[in-house]
């Protein structure tokens, strides 16, 4: 009888145990989430209108900086390429079209250009087809010895996609902090930048994205309305980086024409009389007639490099107010396109932006040191670049 009393209570005790551990441990998974706010709790808490102008301006605000800082590293990428397309110009391109050899095969291409021409002679209106192929030459030429070259050290192209993906991963960082300081739910804060706009299809049947599927996409070169926009930039951005056009080289193709025939006929003349003599005093009237062309040619090559140099030098500030000053196909385009999207989403107030938190600073740029007189530093891109958020 005893033995039976003491096995019951010992089967309470445990019993009891075993409750008062379960409910213990019911208690303390209460109390671990207890802290967290669910997405219900958080769409039920109220914020004000004024509030939400605040957040609003912190966005803007917040695209500005990272826009400046994008534009500033895009800038001293495209300054590096520019000095580099100068000094091609003056080491390779200038040289080469001013060479006496490079002047005596000019005039065999005139000729021949002119020969395939049959009897045009530019009476319609100047529009000489010969000078017209002289000059996508000349072009072509330009190409393969400046731009191509300078290309491989600083290519406009990817400064352009390094530069908009900069913008993007700066921007994202500054949102971060939004919700915080204004003391917005996270859940409401993302649901509002899902209803600002981000980018607009660039081409038919292509995607829209919002400010949210910008900033939150990893890598963003996936998110396919970003890759629409940076391939439908590039597109339009190709024929701006193919040198002077041949509308800005016909001008120095025609004056070249011009002095190529003069030099021509002189020769066939010279040649037409040494062929008659023939023998020892040919040769003495063709050599005489060469001679006299290296020296005029001699005479004539500073002239010519001055034309030549002017004629580039306009060429190259057309090229930069098409690579770096148009908002529309230019390196900065892309990044100009999300904010002006972003800032016509936005239902803020017309305030002027006042600045927003630290200054942002783009990269360091190796190589880019202060130069005088208008010289552009090389800047390489750098291979690390860690790409956008």
């Amino acid at each position: 009888m005893i033995k039976n009393k003491v096995q019951t209570s010992y089967y309470r005790t445990r019993l009891l145990a075993t409750h008062a551990l379960v409910v213990a441990l019911l208690l303390s998974l209460a109390g671990c989430a207890a802290p967290e706010r669910s997405p219900e709790r958080d769409a039920t808490v109220h914020v004000s209108a004024t509030t939400w102008q605040q957040v609003d301006h912190d966005i803007a605000s917040a695209s500005l900086a990272a826009q400046e800082a994008a534009e500033n590293y895009a800038r001293g990428l495209m300054d590096g390429w520019m000095r580099r397309v100068r000094e091609l110009g003056e080491e390779d391109f200038i040289p080469w079209y001013t060479g006496y050899w490079t002047q005596q095969w000019l005039s065999i291409k005139v000729a021949w250009y002119k020969m395939g021409d049959g009897d045009a002679d530019g009476d319609d209106g100047g529009d000489d087809p010969a000078v017209r192929r002289l000059a996508a030459y000349l072009q072509e030429e330009y190409q393969e010895r400046v731009l191509e070259p300078a290309a491989e050290e600083v290519d406009p192209n990817a400064v352009s996609e390094q530069a908009t993906s900069l913008y993007v991963k700066l921007l994202a960082e500054q949102l971060q902090g939004i919700p915080r300081r204004h003391d917005v739910p996270t859940a409401q804060f993302e649901h509002r930048l899902q209803a600002i706009p981000a980018i607009a299809a660039a081409t038919p049947g292509a995607q829209n994205a919002s400010l949210y599927r910008l900033v939150y996409s990893d890598p963003i070169a996936a998110l396919p309305a970003y890759a629409s926009l940076l391939e439908h930039l590039r597109e339009r951005r190709a024929g701006f980086a193919a040198g002077p056009s041949d509308a800005r080289l016909s001008p120095i193709a025609e004056r070249a024409a011009e002095s190529l025939m003069d030099q021509l006929a002189i020769k066939s003349g010279a040649s037409a009389a040494a062929a008659a003599l023939g023998g020892v005093a040919g040769i003495v009237v063709s050599l005489g007639a060469a001679g006299f062309g290296a020296i005029a040619h001699a005479q004539e090559k500073p002239a010519l490099e001055a034309q030549l140099r002017e004629t580039l030098d306009v060429a190259q500030e057309e090229m930069w107010r098409q690579l770096v000053e148009d908002r529309a196909s230019g390196v900065l385009a892309g990044i100009y396109h999300i904010a002006e999207q972003i800032e016509r989403g936005l239902a803020s107030t017309r305030a002027e932006l006042r600045p927003f938190g630290p200054a942002l600073w783009a990269p360091e740029i190796p190589g880019n040191t202060p130069v005088d007189d208008g010289a552009y530093p090389t800047q390489p891109l750098p291979a690390d670049f860690p790409g956008g958020g």
